[in-house]
């Protein structure tokens, strides 16, 4: 087990830990994770650093959590360049500018760049406090939100905070008053597919009653309820022709069986010491965000408390898809306590994202082919 710590201020430090197998993990897969806490306000880029050496023994690699402040993050959606992130009123849009991330820590005789992506801020969108959850991109690069607060998926125009595009039949209005805690989307050929939410309710926070075993999934395309009886189920995911989700209130990673009413089935396939909150996939492994979740109304009287009690943990593991074993994990021991989301960027080794008032970006410009064809090689970036 490895220590990294990162200050963040006079008194406050944090610190995460991590199995000896993440780098190794990390550099034969060729990427690195992002990750939301709005309970700490950062995005972490989670990479490795195959050139840092530790202890001596030689480059074998450094997991790096590198914080980004941010204002209550929670949904990250990924396509290509682009990386958008969900707040408490805005979705920011950022792009990866790699001619950026090369002047960034220059290396001398040639050697290669230590960064090797950088997302700069390209585009705020204000929503007002929707309480956006998850996110995703669909077959046409349009980003659809999950609006817990009003209990729809929406979309995004320069006209309107957001438009509406789907909320379950049995929410009859658009309200800003969570009525059933819409949370995540699964998308399937690049379209909407399925939804978790945490009760079937129609009141201003109805779902609280009955959160433990409220939870449900549905069919967007059909409005068809297929699984309720979740203990707060969150991120569903359509990988590898299997649609899996996460069992939050039991700590637990499960997909479906039988994808039809009334014979769906929840399997789980493995549980971990922590609220299961955020899922990605790559190759035969599940990143998963852990959080320890605080002692209060909305976390009591789950299953994952009854069996784990306090010792709860928040960090994020690395799961084989096929057989449930942990291969790895980075755990936060100070400072972060709740994840939110947790997202691959691919072929992506050791990126960098720049704040808004970090001062790289005044003179950070990215210009049409055919301008930068007539701008001096000098000036060009």
């Amino acid at each position: 087990m490895t220590t990294a710590a990162t200050p963040t201020g006079p008194t406050q430090e944090l610190r995460s830990v991590y199995t000896s197998s993440l780098p190794q993990i990390f550099a034969q897969l060729n990427i690195s994770l992002v990750v939301s806490t709005y309970q700490a306000g950062k995005v972490i880029l989670v990479r490795n650093d195959p050139g840092a050496h530790t202890n001596g023994h030689g480059p074998a690699g450094v997991i790096n959590t590198h914080f980004r402040t941010f204002h209550k993050p929670m949904g990250i959606a990924v396509q290509g360049n682009k990386l958008a992130i969900g707040g408490q009123k805005t979705v920011w849009e950022l792009h990866n500018m790699p001619a950026v991330a090369r002047k960034l820590e220059p290396r001398p005789n040639g050697a290669p760049a230590k960064h090797d992506a950088c997302y700069l801020p390209r585009r705020i969108h204000i929503t007002g406090d929707i309480d956006i959850h998850e996110m995703a991109y669909d077959a046409d690069g349009e980003l659809w939100l999950v609006n817990t607060r009003f209990g729809c998926l929406c979309t995004l125009d320069a006209a309107h905070s957001f438009h509406p595009r789907w909320r379950p039949p049995f929410v009859t209005a658009y309200a800003p008053e969570d009525r059933c805690h819409l949370n995540g989307l699964a998308m399937v050929d690049g379209k909407p597919k399925y939804v978790t939410a945490l009760d079937e309710t129609d009141t201003a926070g109805g779902w609280r009653t009955n959160k433990a075993s409220g939870g449900l999934l549905m069919d967007v395309e059909t409005n068809e309820v297929l699984l309720r009886g979740l203990s707060m189920p969150h991120s569903p995911r359509w990988y590898q022709d299997r649609l899996w989700l996460l069992e939050s209130g039991q700590g637990s990673l499960a997909w479906v069986d039988a994808l039809r009413t009334p014979n769906s089935t929840l399997r789980t396939l493995c549980q971990l010491p922590g609220f299961t909150r955020g899922l990605d996939f790559y190759g035969p492994l599940a990143f998963i965000g852990l959080s320890q979740v605080r002692e209060s109304a909305t976390f009591s009287g789950l299953p994952l408390t009854d069996r784990l009690g306090e010792e709860r943990t928040c960090g994020v593991w690395v799961v084989h898809i096929e057989t449930g074993q942990t291969l790895g994990f980075l755990r936060f021991e100070s400072g972060v306590q709740e994840i939110f989301a947790v997202q691959v960027l691919p072929n992506t080794r050791f990126p960098e994202m720049l704040e808004w008032e970090d001062e790289r970006l005044s003179h950070s410009y990215v210009l049409p082919d055919a301008a930068l064809a007539e701008t001096p090689l000098a000036v060009q970036v």
